[in-house]
């Protein structure tokens, strides 16, 4: 049997009334580039949350590097690296010291904690910004050192919230290869996004709308299941475009 990073087995989310993840279950394979995709609100942030041992679930249960969302989130937050939407800098903070920070959080020390610190500097291209404080750089730069930062400690899995919100084409495509990078060492990256072209760079895909799962598979079988009467393939926000249609006349 495939070994799971990431297992939900009817994984929820309800704040008062209303139910903001709604009983969600999928697995992600070891290695594997998982994209989780739906419009904002559609409770992609909330369940990354959850499975980063951030919000305990309202009810089911989920397992990320074999240890329980509900019972163990310290040990999942020591295996994985997580990078939120506003990128987890201290903008006050210099390249050097938000990496000092976060090493310090990871307890890397002697030559490791200076081997990984170069490594993110050169990852990043900050070589000559190293001093100079965080909320000064480009939102490109900004990126690639909020990624540095959450892989720092070389974790096997890698949760990336809307990691490319915000910045330009040329940045996105830099941190994709950079995501690629990762998953041909092993890493198991799970990553939100609402950007279609970004989704069909992932292994598999899940369609979250309205807190509800209403796809998983990889980006050319769902547009395969969705051939036009003419036999002419979708994209893959047609396909996504027409099960939400599907999901709003039930």
């Amino acid at each position: 049997m495939e070994a799971h990073a990431v297992s939900l087995d009817n994984l929820t989310q309800r704040f008062d009334s209303f139910t903001a993840v709604d009983a969600i279950s999928l697995s992600v394979p070891k290695g594997q580039i998982f994209g989780f995709v739906g419009p904002n609100g559609a409770g992609k942030s909330t369940t990354i949350r959850m499975l980063c041992g951030i919000l305990p679930p309202t009810s089911g249960e989920g397992h990320v590097a074999g240890f329980s969302i509900a019972d163990q989130p310290e040990r999942i937050k020591e295996n994985i690296g997580y990078m939120s939407q506003r990128f987890s800098l201290y903008e006050d903070l210099t390249v050097e010291e938000n990496i000092a920070f976060y090493a310090g959080v990871y307890r890397l020390g002697g030559d490791k904690r200076r081997e990984r610190s170069e490594w993110v500097i050169a990852m990043a291209g900050l070589a000559e910004r190293r001093n100079s404080p965080a909320g000064e750089l480009s939102g490109g730069w900004r990126q690639r050192l909020a990624l540095g930062c959450a892989i720092l400690h070389e974790p096997p899995i890698v949760f990336l919230d809307e990691p490319t919100s915000g910045v330009d084409p040329l940045s996105r495509r830099k941190f994709w290869e950079l995501i690629y990078s990762m998953a041909d060492k092993g890493v198991t990256v799970f990553v939100t996004t609402h950007y279609m072209d970004e989704a069909e760079y992932c292994d598999r895909l899940a369609l979250i709308y309205r807190g509800e799962l209403v796809a998983v598979g990889r980006p050319q079988e769902l547009k395969q299941g969705r051939m036009t009467p003419g036999g002419q393939m979708p994209t893959l926000e047609d396909v996504f475009i027409g099960l939400i249609e599907e999901r709003d006349k039930e």
